[in-house]
């Protein structure tokens, strides 16, 4: 997928949205882009995407996140220096929102720059295994919850299904017909199917762009 300046990740809680948005920065990193990863999930402190900070870093990726991310500390707060993420033009910007409307709310602040510059992705992120979006019609719900919070559409869903360790390339492609029926609904692209390396390669060519991704070591 050819990335916008701004790539925003955002969907139901536990939807894999901060596993894509970790390993879509360190993509763009390894193609040599200059890329800053802000953590705007300030409604669970505990899978986050600063928990993967150091291989960031070591990938040239800069992190940005609270100073409260990864403490016992549960406070709302956002860095001033989040504001890299809008005003730095010559920077790629991914950025890993907070779960439903309540998390959304957070990208609030940012959106009248989003919109303005007009260079951004704004990603659904789905996964079939969680239980308020076992279906397309609840998964829609959850979508326009989001987009009333943060007052920002969508431009496209990811397909993330996964049962975690568990999961097989038939998890993953038993979701298909659902994913697309979403897309369906929404009228927004299927951007990718997200899968773990190994499952990735068992997945077909011909279902459309597939997005191999390491697993978070303290989510999985």
């Amino acid at each position: 997928m050819e990335a916008k300046r701004i790539t925003l990740f955002a969907g139901h809680y536990g939807s894999g949205k901060t596993n894509i948005a970790v390993n879509f920065a360190m993509g763009l990193a390894r193609k040599g882009k200059k890329v800053a990863l802000g953590d705007l999930d300030i409604v669970n402190p505990y899978y986050r995407a600063k928990d993967s900070q150091r291989e960031l870093e070591a990938a040239g990726v800069r992190v940005i996140a609270s100073a409260y991310a990864n403490s016992n500390v549960d406070v709302p707060a956002i860095p001033q220096e989040m504001y890299a993420l809008t005003e730095d033009h010559g920077s790629y910007a991914v950025a890993d929102i907070g779960g439903d409307d309540r998390g959304a709310l957070a990208l609030g602040r940012y959106v009248p720059a989003i919109v303005q510059e007009n260079d951004y992705d704004m990603l659904f992120v789905f996964n079939r295994s969680r239980p308020l979006t076992r279906d397309a019609q609840s998964a829609l719900g959850i979508l326009r919850e989001i987009e009333a919070a943060c007052q920002l559409p969508f431009t496209g869903i990811v397909h993330n299904t996964n049962l975690g360790r568990e999961t097989t390339a038939e998890t993953i492609l038993s979701a298909i017909p659902v994913a697309e029926e979403l897309s369906s609904l929404t009228g927004l692209p299927l951007r990718f199917t997200a899968a773990r390396c190994d499952i990735a390669l068992l997945l077909p060519a011909d279902m459309g762009e597939i997005f191999p991704m390491e697993l978070q070591k303290t989510i999985w």
